[in-house]
């Protein structure tokens, strides 16, 4: 009988990665298996004997950036293989932390959490069923690669697991479809659930709409920080048509002199007389990601606006 012989498929030059969906809720059902939802860099790792690459997810070339990742992908000798996964650098509580992802000093020390695995030794895995791909990742990581490392599944029940995800302060949960290939983009086979956040945020100023300078266009918010009050970012949306007409008639009756060293052309300020409530992504750096307004209250008591934690 003649041996087959050994699959030979082409090392894809990119694979444009697959893309989760948004949703509100986190699927239920034993086809689904759930993540953790990392808030760092996704990343396509090429393998191959004496070449190490590093892709983003719009395919530019990051392999100077993480070092202690390629150090790791060079540990394979002489296999090759496309990892798919997030480059992550963690806080002292365990949490991935973008903004430590940006800084290129902590982006040295990035490890890479390894989620799927598109290419092997000349096999190209992609048609295969995810809970397959996963059993061929286990194997080649097995127990990791220094700063490689492998995602680890959280089971099966994914509402129980986004609630305890968020009562974490994680960023959320991934979810994906046991059964399905990987296919590019946005396909229903990955879907994401975020974990929202609110806070209170002292209101310290705004900024008019250029097309309609009667209309509010932002929002300026400050944070607590010891006795002090520091400038954390803006809020442009989540407004409706009336509180966007309305609030700078409130908040220009109490205008004010600057209060923090902030130079913004145009800019009212204001004293800090209210608090917005907002929902947020994060608070990385200083400032929001992604804040959304959810209403306006007058300020009780100072203890009423969030407080920045060193």
């Amino acid at each position: 009988m003649r041996k087959r012989k050994p699959p030979t498929d082409p090392m894809p030059l990119r694979i444009e990665p697959c893309a989760p969906i948004r949703v509100k809720e986190p699927p239920s059902g034993e086809q689904w298996v759930h993540e953790i939802k990392w808030d760092g860099w996704r990343l396509h790792v090429h393998i191959e004997p004496g070449r190490i690459r590093l892709l983003s997810k719009e395919g530019r070339d990051l392999t100077a950036r993480f070092p202690a990742i390629v150090e790791s992908a060079a540990s394979f000798g002489d296999r090759a293989m496309i990892l798919d996964g997030e480059a992550v650098v963690l806080d002292q509580t365990g949490r991935s932390v973008f903004n430590l992802v940006q800084k290129a000093r902590s982006a040295r020390a990035a490890q890479l959490m390894a989620f799927d695995l598109l290419y092997l030794d000349g096999r190209d895995l992609r048609p295969l069923p995810f809970s397959e791909r996963r059993q061929l990742l286990e194997n080649t990581i097995q127990r990791g690669h220094g700063a490689i490392s492998l995602e680890p599944w959280l089971g099966a029940d994914g509402p129980v697991l986004y609630r305890a995800a968020c009562e974490n302060e994680l960023e959320g949960i991934v979810s994906k479809k046991l059964n399905a290939p990987y296919r590019s983009g946005e396909t229903g086979d990955w879907l994401k659930v975020i974990c929202p956040r609110r806070a209170k945020f002292a209101i310290i100023g705004f900024e008019r709409s250029p097309a309609l300078p009667s209309h509010l266009r932002s929002l300026l918010l400050a944070a607590r920080r010891g006795g002090d009050l520091v400038y954390v970012g803006s809020v442009g949306t989540g407004f409706t048509n009336e509180e966007s007409r309305t609030l700078p008639n409130l908040l220009g009756m109490i205008a004010a002199p600057r209060s923090l060293p902030l130079k913004m052309k145009g800019a009212v300020f204001t004293a800090p007389r209210y608090v917005a409530t907002i929902q947020y992504r994060a608070l990385e750096g200083g400032k929001l990601r992604h804040p959304s307004f959810k209403g306006i209250s007058e300020m009780t008591d100072i203890s009423d606006v969030y407080e920045l934690v060193e």
